[in-house]
């Protein structure tokens, strides 16, 4: 079925986070591993010194009496301490519970409810809520802030803990289960709603070792570290995968930092969510028209790169894009999009100037990579291929080979916490994984992304609509920052394909000022039937939109920035 052998590349075994970082510290020893841009009480450790505080802040919290397999939550900003917090979780047997921080109180007050925590490690943002709160969360014991430098009012200082600690020997450590729960992940935080995900060490580094296998990493990578890090997709590839293959993580000070960052620290990996690449994107190609000149040349020379790159001169665009690259630092060696999918035009845009470009897919509950595009084999359509130790089968396909995304490996979650009705129906009857996705499988076995299972649209003519594959082609207009397509309900026409979308500002301004024309409505409804008659022209007629609505506020979003559907989709 495979026309091409992918090639593998050896990849460390490792049986548990802990023996991840005992392998790493004495292989790496003196080599950086983590590093804050920003100030903060404990900005950069080496391998060595990683393992040594994870070792003593381990010992610390075993003499304040936080026995094994305690929960402990973990709620900040992307930094050194976090990190921390994590490996010393996972190398003295306790369960990590990571707590997106940009949930509301009441949505973090609940997840540590719910996931059981009698321990928080904290960044001083969330201090005075903690403290308002101590009443309602009785079970939580141990307060543990990463910014105090003493101890203060019943909270424990990270830092002088660690300081006051006299470690122990690497004999001391506890024993782990590589299969028992290690980490409690939860996707939502709405009370009672609340599903925590639970992933074992052995989930995670199965995926680690898969990871490295498709995609070769070395010491001398220095990843830029900008998604929120409590994340599976950044925890996993951005966090752990770098301290596998002895690679240094560079915490971004902020979002919109970022390209001054990637200077800073000379980057060569950068993981993105396909938003942050579009603007990227977007930016480079405006430079580019507002030096007229170059921007008639740039086809001409993107094709004589191209030309060059097929002869065996592979450096060729990077030295003829040379300024492009300098701008991110001039040491990009890769962009990799995961958390939805990138537009192939922005990936090979990207390609064509120089960038080695390429997405995966996955979910929380999968650790989270199931499938990955390598460097050198690759489908910018595509979510990529499975891993090595992933098994992928497409469940009751139709007629064009569409169906359910079933998987297996060892990658795949434990269940869901305290919940065992949600995880048997996560799971088929012969224990394969429901991912919610639909999706085929092409010749070549590379995986391909519909969307979710519960978005279908069914059509008048009983055929299926994916409503992201036409948000997909909706959004690659300038004029459309995001669009929402659903299914609408006409007393004339049954079932419509109907789109809100929501107008990119910034086009619309530059639009008005190149032609000198004023911004009414009548001007942006018109430009924007005229993207929406475009998007249809490449369309079969059951999936063209019949109406659309323009909106004024940006859709609401999820912390992952995913429209948060059952809100927008009219009733």
């Amino acid at each position: 079925m495979i026309h091409h052998t992918v090639k593998y590349y050896p990849a460390p075994h490792i049986d548990s986070i802990q023996d991840m970082l005992l392998q790493s510290a004495q292989k790496y020893t003196d080599k950086l591993a983590l590093e804050d841009l920003k100030d903060t009480p404990l900005p950069r450790v080496t391998y060595t010194s990683l393992l040594r505080t994870v070792l003593r802040f381990g010992t610390a919290l075993r003499t304040l009496g936080i026995k094994e397999r305690t929960h402990i939550a973990l709620i900040g900003e992307n930094r050194v301490q976090w990190g921390i917090a994590y490996l010393t979780a996972m190398c003295f047997n306790h369960v990590i519970v990571p707590i997106d921080r940009n949930l509301t109180t009441n949505e973090i007050l609940n997840i540590i409810h719910e996931s059981d925590a009698e321990a928080i490690v904290f960044s001083e943002s969330f201090e005075a809520m903690l403290r308002d709160e101590r009443k309602t969360l009785k079970r939580l014991k141990y307060y543990i802030s990463m910014d105090l430098l003493t101890e203060k009012e019943g909270v424990y200082s990270m830092v002088q803990l660690i300081n006051e600690s006299g470690g122990c020997t690497l004999e001391e450590l506890p024993t782990i289960n590589p299969s028992a729960i290690a980490a409690i992940l939860f996707t939502s935080g709405t009370l009672g709603r609340s599903k925590g995900i639970m992933l074992s060490q052995k989930n995670l580094c199965s995926n680690l070792m898969g990871m490295v296998q498709m995609i070769q990493l070395f010491p001398q990578d220095r990843f830029l570290s900008v998604l929120p890090i409590h994340h599976t997709y950044e925890c996993t590839c951005g966090f752990l995968c770098p301290l596998y293959a002895g690679a240094s993580v560079h915490y971004a000070r902020s979002l919109k930092t970022v390209v001054d960052d990637l200077q800073t620290v000379k980057a060569t990996i950068l993981l993105g969510v396909p938003l942050l690449y579009d603007k990227m994107f977007k930016r480079i190609y405006q430079s580019i028209r507002e030096k007229k000149i170059v921007a008639t040349l740039i086809p001409a020379i993107i094709k004589a790169t191209n030309i060059a790159n097929w002869f065996g001169w592979k450096s060729a665009k990077k030295l003829v894009f040379s300024e492009i690259h300098k701008r991110f630092g001039g040491h990009i060696r890769l962009f990799i999009a995961g958390g939805a999918a990138p537009d192939p035009a922005v990936a090979k845009g990207l390609r064509e100037l120089g960038f080695t470009f390429i997405q995966g897919y996955g979910l929380t509950e999968t650790s989270p990579i199931l499938a990955l595009n390598k460097i050198e084999y690759f489908k910018d359509d595509a979510a990529g291929l499975p891993l090595p130790n992933v098994q992928l089968r497409i469940d009751q396909p139709n007629d064009d080979g569409i169906g359910e995304i079933l998987a297996k490996g060892e990658n795949v979650m434990i269940g869901i916490y305290k919940n065992e009705k949600a995880t048997r129906e996560a799971f088929t009857t012969d224990g394969w994984f429901r991912t919610g996705d639909l999706g085929y499988i092409d010749n070549d076995g590379f995986l391909h992304i519909c969307g979710r299972k519960k978005n279908v649209i069914i059509s008048r003519s009983g055929k299926n609509v994916y409503p992201e594959e036409i948000e997909d082609l909706l959004n690659r207009s300038p004029y459309i920052q995001e669009s929402l397509v659903y299914g609408e309900n006409d007393p004339k026409l049954d079932e419509v394909i109907a789109a809100q979308i929501v107008p990119d500002a910034e086009a619309f301004i530059e639009l008005s000022e190149s032609r000198g024309v004023a911004l009414t409505p009548e001007l942006i409804n018109d430009i924007i039937a005229q993207e929406i008659k475009k998007v249809n022209e490449q369309l079969p007629s059951f999936k063209q939109i019949r109406k659309f609505i323009i909106r004024e506020h940006e859709f609401e979003k999820t912390t992952t920035q995913k429209i948060k559907r059952y809100l927008a989709i009219p009733k």
